[in-house]
């Protein structure tokens, strides 16, 4: 007859699967919230639409200030778009918005 060791029980091994589940979740959490980056000089008009507080206005304003060329960063985009401004650039950043990969960062 086949017996287990009695160090391997069933418990352990839910216990362990639980441990690899929660780091897999954790690392899935981690790689969505990054892979969601939208840079703003690649984005097109619907990804820019479906941006929190955007709208199609904003976005059309964002796409035409874009055909001069490229943002360069935060402040040439608060620059060039009206209706952009420090607020309006934290918000955009925390959905996810980027300008050239970078994320807003205030300066007091």
């Amino acid at each position: 007859m086949n017996t287990w060791p009695d160090k391997f029980c069933v418990g352990s091994v839910l216990k362990t699967c639980q441990r690899s589940l929660g780091l897999g979740l954790l690392a899935l959490l981690l790689a969505s919230s990054s892979a969601f980056a939208l840079d703003i000089n690649q984005a097109n008009e619907a990804e820019l639409d479906s941006i929190k507080g955007m709208g199609p206005a904003l976005s059309a304003k964002v796409i035409k200030a874009r055909t001069q060329g490229p943002f360069k960063d935060w402040p040439d985009l608060m620059q060039r778009v009206s209706g952009i401004r420090q607020n309006k650039a934290q918000q955009f950043s925390k959905e996810g918005l980027t300008v050239n990969g970078e994320t807003f960062n205030a300066k007091p």
